[in-house]
């Protein structure tokens, strides 16, 4: 696989190519609905507001470490955010999980999407969120001031809407978000970003993110920017439902998203 910061950085790979990243790279208990409870703590992180309670991670040791913030997908905070939370924790990253539901659930596709869309219609206060979320971490001692913004499906698409409009932060993950292709509204991208995609995704068409790429690239903006074919969305975050055909690919993915955080987030590039 070509360097992911070559720029022309969009890789388009089979799922079963068993890449050597995948064969190499851990794949997390989380993302295989095989990890434990929850480890870590639910946090008020916005000040006056008593139902937007986040989920807290933090790395053994004193730190300083770097942060990042997780946003959910349409259902809301659940426990296998939480759990994702836990696992990039352990790997050094003070993690705060996100709330832009104010504390409610989704448990049907109606709830869902009712759910989503009010979020959706106030999009200032999503960016006033996730502000609060990074001044929240900003404000730890054990933070060094090294933040990334990371999302699955509407919390993806959030990811990029909030590297455009939110305050500054140092790198962003999308996993099959929503995207922006107009170069006008790129241009504002400051940080590098790292995006994963699914070749059977009815949401989000491979043309999208081939442009979406092809945006970043002109704009100098540096990414890493794959397709995995035949996985469809979801696949990342819930390999169990097809896990003969997910696993790879999510593996694949862990290795490079892990590679893109240490290099962005702590300095190594």
């Amino acid at each position: 696989m070509r360097s992911a910061w070559s720029c022309s950085a969009l890789l388009i790979g089979l799922a079963t190519a068993g890449h050597a990243s995948a064969q190499v790279s851990s794949i997390p208990d989380a993302i295989v609905g095989q990890a434990a409870a929850p480890q870590g703590q639910t946090v008020r992180y916005l000040a006056g507001d008593g139902a937007t309670q986040g989920y807290l991670a933090v790395p053994e040791g004193a730190g300083p470490f770097p942060a990042l913030i997780l946003v959910h997908e349409w259902n809301g905070l659940v426990d296998r955010v939480r759990q994702v939370a836990d696992a990039l924790a352990a790997r050094g990253y003070v993690v705060l999980a996100a709330d832009l539901y104010a504390g409610r659930i989704g448990t049907s596709q109606q709830e869902n999407v009712a759910l989503m869309r009010e979020a959706q219609g106030n999009p200032d206060r999503i960016i006033a969120n996730l502000d609060g979320a990074q001044r929240f971490l900003r404000g730890r001692p054990d933070v060094t001031g090294k933040v990334g913004v990371m999302g699955w499906c509407f919390g993806g698409g959030v990811s990029l809407s909030y590297a455009l409009g939110g305050e500054a932060h140092d790198a962003t993950a999308i996993f099959y978000g929503s995207l922006i292709t107009d170069p006008a509204e790129l241009s504002r991208l400051h940080h590098p970003v790292y995006g994963t995609f699914a070749g059977q995704d009815r949401g989000i068409p491979v043309d999208q993110v081939r442009r979406f790429a092809a945006v970043l690239d002109s704009l100098g903006v540096r990414n890493d920017i794959h397709i995995y074919d035949p996985v469809a969305h979801g696949f990342w975050l819930w390999v169990e439902r097809d896990r003969e055909r997910n696993e790879a690919p999510a593996a694949d993915a862990w290795g490079r998203l892990t590679r893109f955080l240490d290099e962005t987030l702590r300095g190594g590039r």
